[in-house]
């Protein structure tokens, strides 16, 4: 199974624009689960700061890396960005030079980086970035699509009388790249909404972090500290530093 055609996805100025229009709806349940873990924080990814503005409220100073400058963009735009210093780069290989007590990973955004040895740098530089019992926080989601037949799939995200959302999704299981692309149909035109993940499992992670001399603390099934279980659809990580 091939690489799709002209797949690019970005995080460029069109998806910059419109990333806030959709929010999960479990935003202020991920700020309540990470504020718990001190006053300083460092976020892999931090984007238009839809995480990091509200922590900041919180108590919590927080500091960024994130990869695209039209992302950290719209973070400037927002009020009370000023205190939040964002470092442009790779959150594998990018540092901001200080420790934190936590750095956090969040809403999958470990698997847009698309090796096995990326994801392990990953790691590897959260742990650099910990101060001493400090901890690093991932969330994602579960992997479903293996069992899919073809590996290839459309699901429909929305529906309404002027407007239709749907997801197209192409997955190869000898690379784990989801190729998936996000297209709404209006009156306005088409839109398309590219994406490409590299996905894996927890057990994976977990051999990850033991490579970064991290070990796992805690994993739950949600923010609100539901169980996790085989049922679970999603997990929340807590690593710390190895004894």
């Amino acid at each position: 199974m091939g690489i799709v055609k002209g797949f690019n996805p970005s995080f460029g100025p069109e998806t910059a624009s419109t990333y806030d229009n959709s929010p999960r709806g479990d935003e202020a349940d991920s700020v309540r689960f990470l504020a718990r873990f001190g006053d300083s924080a460092l976020e892999f990814a931090i984007g238009t700061g839809r995480i990091a503005l509200p922590l900041k409220e919180a108590g919590v100073d927080v500091d960024g890396i994130e990869l695209s400058p039209d992302m950290v963009a719209r973070l400037r735009d927002k009020p009370g960005n000023d205190s939040i210093d964002v470092v442009i780069g790779d959150m594998s290989r990018a540092t901001t030079s200080r420790t934190y007590g936590l750095v956090h990973l969040v809403y999958n955004t470990i698997t847009d980086l698309l090796t096995q040895d990326d994801q392990v740098r990953c790691f590897e530089n959260a742990a650099r970035h910990l101060t001493r019992g400090g901890v690093f926080v991932v969330g994602c989601g579960l992997p479903s699509w293996a069992a899919r037949q073809r590996h290839q799939f459309i699901d429909v995200e929305s529906s309404e009388l002027d407007r239709v959302g749907f997801d197209v999704n192409r997955y190869d299981p000898v690379t784990r790249i989801l190729d998936e692309n996000h297209v709404e149909i209006s009156a306005d035109g088409v839109r398309f909404g590219p994406i490409r993940q590299r996905l894996a499992y927890p057990a994976e992670f977990d051999l990850m972090v033991r490579i970064a001399g991290l070990r796992m603390r805690e994993r739950w099934g949600g923010w609100n500290g539901e169980e996790f279980t085989a049922s679970s659809t999603r997990h929340v990580s807590v690593y710390e530093a190895a004894a």
